[in-house]
């Protein structure tokens, strides 16, 4: 029997921080629709007996206290009791991640899942970006040294970004380049993604959500002082923003595409008018500064969406 249960696979809410968390914001708005909160780790997904289990806790979230949630029972639940399950585990994306869609994608018919784990497991953040290079500014994918040696210098500044991360972590800002580093990052990493840098990112980025397939609003990420990084978790700070008539029509295509991939949730971000590359489809987030800023709550548009 289906109850009017949430169920959301992520980080622990213990390291959350609920003043900007996209998850907690989701969570929060749905239980004030009287459905239950059940967080699990991904590490306590299994199938047992042919059936999805998960091993965690039913929560209730109040943003007026100074810990903002409460376990109030653990449990192991069958995931077809659930009306949703939210997956939002941050990257990377590593095999532990592409472990979990494949068992939650044993129940995709009968449990609605956001999002989609097939499409999760499809889209590549960054990767999924090939098809919109004539948007972007100049980038390449590799893990070969001779290629990266030649777009330095076409580019002569240059992002390092690894492929399968987020949240503006190990991204590198060359001003030439720099053998011994390059070597190491690729070691680490393989496939990493280089782009030529926009200066303008000093005046800040921009993260659109979309949400089934419409631009559902934006917000601009200024960098701190000195930092090049417009991530929220690196100290850049949020102002309100419209979109220009080109990064709308990027925007559209993109949400088309998503939407024709099953992808429900996702954000895109833009420097200068162009697409930077990553399209955050695992576990997208700025909804809760969205609302701080301007009291769009897109929390409420997203479960309107889904008829909750």
């Amino acid at each position: 029997m289906i109850s009017k249960i949430v169920a959301i696979q992520g980080n622990h809410p213990s390291k959350l921080d609920p003043v900007t968390d996209t998850s907690v914001f989701l969570a929060h708005e749905i239980q004030s629709k009287n459905y239950k909160i059940f967080y699990y780790d991904p590490k306590d997904l299994s199938i047992i007996n042919s059936r999805v289990i998960a091993k965690g806790f039913f929560i209730r979230i109040d943003y007026n206290k100074k810990k903002f949630f409460k376990i109030f029972k653990k449990k192991k639940l069958d995931l077809l009791k659930c009306k949703f399950i939210l997956i939002r585990q941050n990257p990377p994306f590593n095999l532990e991640y592409v472990s979990t869609t494949y068992i939650l994608e044993t129940i995709k018919d009968k449990v609605k899942i956001i999002n989609n784990p097939t499409s999760i497991r499809n889209v590549s953040e960054k990767l999924f970006s090939i098809k919109y290079l004539r948007y972007m500014p100049n980038t390449i994918f590799t893990q070969n040294i001779n290629e990266i040696k030649k777009f330095f210098k076409t580019n002569k500044k240059v992002i390092l970004k690894p492929i399968h991360s987020y949240s503006g972590n190990d991204i590198h800002l060359l001003n030439k380049f720099n053998l011994k580093l390059i070597k190491k990052f690729i070691k680490r990493h393989n496939y990493i993604m280089c782009q030529k840098y926009l200066p303008r990112i000093i005046n800040g980025d921009k993260r659109v959500f979309l949400i089934n397939g419409k631009i559902s609003g934006a917000i601009s990420r200024v960098p701190k002082k000195g930092s090049f990084l417009s991530n929220i978790s690196k100290g850049a700070k949020a102002v309100n923003t419209q979109l220009t008539k080109l990064e709308k029509k990027i925007c559209k295509l993109i949400a088309k595409d998503l939407k024709k991939e099953q992808i429900f949730f996702a954000g895109i971000d833009f420097i200068d008018q162009k697409l930077n590359g990553d399209i955050n489809v695992t576990s997208p987030t700025g909804l809760k500064t969205l609302y701080d800023l301007s009291k769009i709550n897109l929390a409420r548009t997203f479960w309107k969406e889904l008829k909750a």
